[in-house]
């Protein structure tokens, strides 16, 4: 098993941070040539999923993010805490905070068009996000 954590840095809320390369990384630095790379973004209001990174598409994620947790409804964690993140909390459980790629050959086997990315939701945004990468499997 092989370990390492990285970081990337959102600008607003909204933004799709692409990081397939950065896994990739990790997996060669791994040594592993089959099996999983498990990834976890270590924060409540950012979520991972994968995506053809596409701006009609990412457009279309974050309209589609935004009609299932709409910005003008009442959230009852915006009254309790007073930071207006509420729909950010929810659009991050619904999409999820961790992924399991396969990999094969020493890489990950992400389809042409699917790359892995972080989701930036919270409307607090500008932020530091950690991405934990556990690799596990075989060496050759």
């Amino acid at each position: 098993m092989f370990r390492k954590t990285f970081t990337v840095t959102s600008q607003r809320e909204g933004d799709i941070i692409n990081i397939t390369d950065e896994i990739k990384n990790v997996v060669r630095q791994s040594g592993i040539s089959v099996g999983i790379v498990h990834l976890f973004v270590q924060h409540s209001t950012a979520a991972l999923t994968t995506i053809e990174f596409e701006p009609g598409v990412l457009s279309d994620l974050k309209r589609a993010l935004s009609v299932l947790a709409p910005d003008d409804i009442f959230y009852a964690h915006n009254t309790r805490w007073g930071d207006g993140n509420g729909r950010s909390h929810v659009k991050a459980a619904l999409v999820g905070p961790s992924l399991t790629l396969p990999i094969e050959g020493g890489d990950i086997t992400c389809g042409t068009w699917q790359q892995v990315v972080v989701l930036e939701l919270d409307v607090n945004a500008g932020r530091e996000r950690s991405v934990i990468c556990t690799v596990m499997g075989e060496k050759d």
